[in-house]
Parts: C-alpha cells; sequence; structure tokens
C-alpha cells in the first residue's frame, strides 16, 4: 500500500512547477521518500492539487463518493464542477489543443487527458490535424488522445500512422486502434508484430487481444516462440488467452515449461487458464509443483481451478501440503473448492489446523463445497478450537454441508456469536444452503 501511495504522491509532486529546493521528488519507480513529496506540496495551486490528489485515490465508498469536508472541500477537477452532458467552452478546448505543442511533458500529460474527457467532433477534429503535423512529439501526443477519446472516424488516420516514422507515434496509433475496437485495425496490427521496435510490437499484441479476431492468432504465437524480449512475449501470451486460443495450447505449454523469463511463464499459465485447454492439466500442474517463482505456481494453481480437471486434486492437495508461499496454498485451497470433488485431499483437511487464519477460511470454504462427510471429525476438532469468528462460521457452513446434523449443531446453538448459532438452526432445520459466508477468490489475475 506504502508503494501505492508513493506513486501517487510522486504524481502529485510532478504537476507542481516549482518545489522547494529541499524536496527531493523521487523518479518513478523508486522509493518514496514522502517527507520531500509532502514538502513539495507546499503552496501548490489548489487546482492542480485537486487533479493530482486524484492520483492518490483512496475515495471513500469504493469512489462513489468522499467524506463531507476535506481539506480541499470545493476545489473539484474541471470535470467534476460541470453537470452531466455538460462541455467545456470551445475556448478551452482549443486552450487544451493549443497546449499539446508545449515542451513541459506535464502540461501536454494534463491538457491531452482533459481533452480525452470531451469526446466532442471538435477535439477530435483538433487531435486528427495534430496527428499530421511535423513535430513527432506532438503526433505521438495526439495518438494518444485519440486513444483516450476513441473516435470512429480516427480509424483510418490511426493506420497510416502505423507506417510513421517515429516509434512512439506507431506505439500509440496501434494502441489507439486496439481501444477503439474497429476490425479494419487488425491486419495492419498483425503487421506491426513485425515492427524493429518492441514498444510497437508489445502495443500491437496488446491491440490484437482486444481486436477478438482469431485471425492474428498464429502471428501471436510465433511472437510468442520467437520474439527476443521478454515483455512482448508476455502481452502476446496475454492477448491469446483473452482470445481463447485453442492452437495456440502447445505453445503457451511450452513457454510455460521453459520460457526464461518469470512473467512469460506466469502470463502463459493465466492464458492456459483462461482457454478451453485440454490436456493442459499435466503442464500446469508441474509449474504449480515446480517451478522457482512463486506468482507462476500460484498463478499455474488458479489455471487449475479453472478447469475443473478433478484429475489435478490431488497434485493440488500436495501442492496445499508442501508449498512454502501462503498464497500458493491458499489459492491451491481455493482451486480445490472449484473442482467437482466428492473426497476431501488430505492436504485441505490438514489445512484446517494452519496458523494463518485465511488459508484456514479457504480450506473451511472449500470442504463446504466438496461435502465430504469424512472431513467432519476434523472440522468438529477445528471448529473446537478455532478464535475467528469468520473461520468459525465457515467451519460451520463446511459442517451443514458435510453432512452434520446431530449433537455438535445443538451445542453450536449455544454460541456468543450470533450468524454461527443462526447457521446451526438452519442445519438442524434442514436447510442445506447458507448465503451469508465469506466467499474467497483467487488473487488478481497477471494482466499486460
Amino acid at each position: 500500500m506504502l508503494r501505492t501511495i508513493g506513486l501517487g504522491l510522486t504524481a502529485l509532486a510532478l504537476l507542481f512547477p516549482e518545489p522547494p529546493r529541499a524536496a527531493q521528488i523521487p523518479e518513478a519507480g523508486e522509493a518514496a521518500d514522502l517527507r520531500g513529496l509532502i514538502a513539495a506540496a507546499h503552496g501548490a495551486p489548489p487546482e492542480l492539487c485537486a487533479l493530482a490528489t486524484r492520483a492518490v485515490g483512496n475515495y471513500g465508498w469504493g469512489g462513489w463518493g468522499d467524506a463531507p469536508a476535506t481539506p480541499l472541500k470545493g476545489w473539484e477537477p474541471p470535470r467534476a464542477r460541470r453537470g452531466r452532458g455538460e462541455r467545456a467552452a470551445s475556448e478551452d478546448v482549443r486552450f487544451l489543443l493549443e497546449s499539446l505543442s508545449t515542451t513541459d511533458a506535464c502540461v501536454r500529460e494534463l491538457a491531452v487527458r482533459l481533452l480525452s474527457r470531451e469526446e466532442s467532433d471538435e477535439v477530435t477534429t483538433g487531435l486528427l490535424q495534430r496527428l499530421a503535423a511535423a513535430d513527432s512529439s506532438l503526433r505521438v501526443v495526439a495518438a494518444l488522445g485519440l486513444g483516450l477519446v476513441e473516435p470512429a472516424r480516427a480509424v483510418e488516420p490511426l493506420i497510416r500512422a502505423i507506417r510513421d516514422a517515429s516509434t512512439g507515434v506507431r506505439a500509440n496509433a496501434v494502441w489507439a486502434l486496439g481501444r477503439i475496437g474497429d476490425g479494419r485495425a487488425v491486419r495492419p496490427a498483425t503487421g506491426a508484430l513485425g515492427d524493429d521496435a518492441p514498444l510497437v510490437r508489445e502495443a500491437a499484441a496488446g491491440a490484437l487481444g482486444h481486436l477478438d479476431s482469431t485471425s492474428a492468432v498464429p502471428a501471436l504465437i510465433r511472437v510468442l516462440r520467437e520474439d527476443d524480449v521478454a515483455s512482448v512475449r508476455r502481452t502476446a501470451a496475454w492477448a491469446l488467452g483473452t482470445l481463447e486460443a485453442k492452437q495456440a495450447v502447445d505453445a503457451l505449454a511450452a513457454a510455460l515449461r521453459s520460457d526464461k523469463e518469470p512473467s512469460v511463464r506466469e502470463m502463459s499459465a493465466w492464458a492456459l487458464g483462461n482457454t478451453d485447454a485440454t490436456g493442459a492439466t499435466a503442464v500446469l500442474l508441474a509449474a504449480a509443483r515446480g517451478d522457482s517463482d512463486e506468482s507462476v505456481r500460484e498463478t499455474a494453481v488458479w489455471a487449475l481451478g479453472e478447469h475443473n480437471d478433478n484429475s489435478a486434486a490431488d497434485g493440488l492437495g500436495q501442492v496445499l501440503a508442501t508449498d512454502k508461499s501462503l498464497k500458493v496454498r491458499a489459492t491451491a485451497a481455493w482451486a480445490l473448492g472449484q473442482l467437482e470433488l466428492r473426497v476431501a485431499p488430505r492436504g485441505l483437511i490438514d489445512a484446517l489446523g494452519d496458523s494463518d487464519a485465511d488459508l484456514r477460511l479457504r480450506a473451511a470454504w472449500a470442504l463446504s463445497e466438496i461435502g465430504d462427510g469424512a472431513a467432519i471429525p476434523a472440522l468438529r476438532s477445528a471448529l473446537g478450537k478455532e478464535q475467528d469468528a469468520k473461520v468459525r462460521r465457515a467451519q460451520v457452513r463446511a459442517l451443514i454441508h458435510s453432512g452434520e446434523r446431530t449433537e455438535q449443531l445443538t451445542e453450536l446453538l449455544k454460541s456468543k456469536d450470533p450468524q454461527v448459532r443462526e447457521a446451526a438452526i438452519r442445519g438442524l432445520a434442514g436447510h442445506n444452503r447458507v448465503d451469508v459466508w465469506p466467499w474467497p477468490e483467487p488473487r488478481p489475475r497477471p494482466f499486460p
């Protein structure tokens, strides 16, 4: 979380034109000097500060609204001040378009993102005019703006821009075409996979994943197998997974087994999980049990859960029992709950006694999905020792779904936890479904 705040504050500091000399603003990716960043905020204009705080985030109610009284209350970014459906005045649009020509990178960045909120013909026309400018830096930012606005009439000019002399223009143009999603872009984007610049090839692979055309699959497979830049191969694997390309299963499996870069192996595992990849269980299990990288093992485990192949149960149970990573083991418990099992692997039952509450929660949830009566003694024992309220409720759910109907449920009527008592009542009444329980989820999937 500190890193997220630091990156947001870095963005905030970059918006301030004249930070105090004492403030040391770190470069992107460096550890944030929070004291220096706060020092840089002193004296900043409130309009810029309001924009910058959007980069930090942390708005209340999941972004739905902020607190009633904040230090900057009354200062909102320009778009937020206008009513729904209102547009910026033409002179403001012209001012922002003119600001794209400045040499100041921060001003260009702010201007193009403010323009992208307008989505008007005037903005599109202004950006298209600048896409043909002599200044390559202006063409770069124009292609960026068109990708943010996504106007259909920009497709042909952007296709022509894929042949631009500037790497940045070509990369932004093919990226913009992917965002617009017009089928006319499939062929030129496929051609851009052969560009000399890795930045363009990566953007092209990402665009093809969004364009939803299987005609690009052979070219993407070739990139996954042959490109010498890891980020390009990784994005090609993502595109193949997004396209659910069954003909790419062998190439993805080969990348998962042998690519030197963990990020490529991780994405290949994700792509296999996102594809109806018949026959991928063996390679995914091998990665889950033997890959040196934690993220690769975890994503392989997630993919096995997505496939619902019961033959993976023993292997997942082994991973749950032996992997050194808590994240991998927790996702393995979730994956076992995804399978249509009737018998719980030993490793899943043993996880009820793990020292980590989240893993115990997932194990109890998975056992409730499986409903194996053989787990009842272990669940009873675990429930008698459990201190975490969420885990106790999950264990009661597992007892109900596993067939517990006797004195144990009657004893639970005396619990101090009202939700545990409610679950026991439901169980005694014969209700086998409880809707109020935690629903563990796997960790976020990797994306480019």
